[in-house]
């Protein structure tokens, strides 16, 4: 795995492990309702700057010390090289434009709920 990969591959799991405990604490489960969580003018769409500053709840739950950057000890388990915030979002920006099937800027909830592609 090229070490390009493997940031990805990491970026992609502290996703999932930082988001996952929001369904778990009562957050929408319905791609509609999470559409709406993130839709912060309420225009019915999320565009990437909507979708970044969202997603980006995880990294700073994550980051205790609040340097903005994950060092070892903050990650989940305990592994894995330092993870900045802007490597972090740069991985939310290409997911953002995988998702966005239609390539209109936006992410509806049909887009939310595919998985990335």
């Amino acid at each position: 795995m090229s070490p390009r990969h493997a940031i990805v591959a990491t970026l992609a799991g502290l996703l999932a492990l930082a988001n996952g405990p929001l369904v778990a604490q009562g957050y929408p489960g319905t791609p509609a309702a999470y559409l709406h969580l993130m839709d912060s003018n309420g225009d019915g769409r999320v565009s990437e700057e909507e979708y970044v500053a969202y997603m980006s709840r995880g990294f700073h739950q994550l980051d205790t010390n609040g340097d903005g950057v994950l060092e070892n000890r903050e990650l989940p388990g305990g592994r894995g090289g330092p993870v900045t915030l802007h490597s972090w979002q740069d991985n939310l920006r290409r997911q953002f434009h995988r998702l966005d099937r239609n390539h209109d800027g936006y992410l509806d909830a049909r887009e939310l709920a595919a998985p990335p592609g």
